[in-house]
C-alpha cells in the first residue's frame, strides 16, 4: 500500500526539522570552546630580557574582560618567591595592569588568572628576566705630594635599556582546533537531508504519477 503525496508532503517538515536538529546536535556541544577570551600579548613580552624591573606590567587579551581586580588577578615573584606586585590589578576593557615595586633581578615570573567575557575564568603564566649591568668603577690614580693632580674627565656611558616589546603570548587554556570535523559534520548533515527530501517527497510523487493510469478501472460496455 503506498501512501498518497499528500500524506508525503505532511511528513516532509517533520524530517527537515529533524535533519536541523540533528545539524545542531553535532555543533552545539563545541561552540563553547570558542566563548572563551585569549590572552593576546603582554608588555613587557614573554621571555624577554630587561635591564631593569618595570614600572608596571600590562595584559592584552581578546575581548573585555569581567569583574574588577578582585577577580582578575596578576602575580609576579622573582627568583626567591618575594611578591612584586604592588596593590590590585586594574581592568581597562581588554586590558589588564599590574603595578610593580622593588628592585629584583633574574628570571621573573608572571602568573594570571582573569574572567573572560563570557563569564568562565581562565589563566596562565610567562616569564621574563631582570638582567642589570654591572655599575663601572674607576681606578684610583697614584700622586706625588709635590705635585697636584690633574682632574681627569671619565666618560660613563648610558646604560642601554631595552624596550620592552609587545608580542603574541600564547594562550594556555584555548586550543586551536582543526575545521575538519565541521566540515565532516557538514556533509553529513547535508546528505541526510537529501535522502530524507528525496525518499518522502519526491520518490513518491514519481510512483503516483507513473501509476495513476494503469490503476484506472475500466468499464465494459
Amino acid at each position: 500500500m503506498t501512501s498518497s503525496p499528500t500524506r508525503t508532503r505532511r511528513r516532509a517538515p517533520f524530517a527537515v526539522a529533524a535533519a536541523v536538529l540533528a545539524l545542531f546536535a553535532v555543533f552545539a556541544p563545541a561552540s563553547p570552546v570558542f566563548a572563551h577570551d585569549q590572552l593576546v600579548s603582554t608588555d613587557p613580552a614573554a621571555d624577554a630580557v630587561l635591564t631593569a624591573l618595570p614600572t608596571e606590567i600590562t595584559l592584552s587579551f581578546s575581548a573585555e574582560l569581567l569583574g574588577d581586580g578582585g577577580s582578575n588577578v596578576v602575580e609576579v615573584t622573582d627568583a626567591a618567591g618575594t611578591s612584586l606586585i604592588d596593590g590590585a590589578a586594574v581592568v581597562d576593557g581588554v586590558n589588564v595592569t599590574q603595578a610593580l615595586t622593588g628592585a629584583a633581578s633574574g628570571p621573573i615570573a608572571v602568573i594570571w588568572r582573569v574572567v573572560s567575557s563570557d563569564g568562565h575564568p581562565i589563566s596562565g603564566e610567562f616569564a621574563f628576566t631582570v638582567d642589570a649591568p654591572a655599575t663601572p668603577t674607576s681606578a684610583p690614580t697614584e700622586t706625588s705630594a709635590s705635585e697636584t693632580p690633574e682632574p681627569t674627565m671619565t666618560t660613563m656611558t648610558p646604560a642601554e635599556t631595552s624596550e620592552p616589546t609587545t608580542t603574541t603570548a600564547p594562550d594556555s587554556e584555548a586550543s586551536a582546533s582543526s575545521p575538519l570535523p565541521w566540515i565532516i559534520g557538514v556533509v553529513i548533515v547535508l546528505a541526510v537531508i537529501g535522502v530524507v527530501l528525496y525518499l518522502l517527497v519526491l520518490r513518491p510523487r514519481g510512483r503516483s504519477g507513473g501509476g495513476s493510469t494503469g490503476d484506472r478501472p475500466t468499464t465494459d460496455d
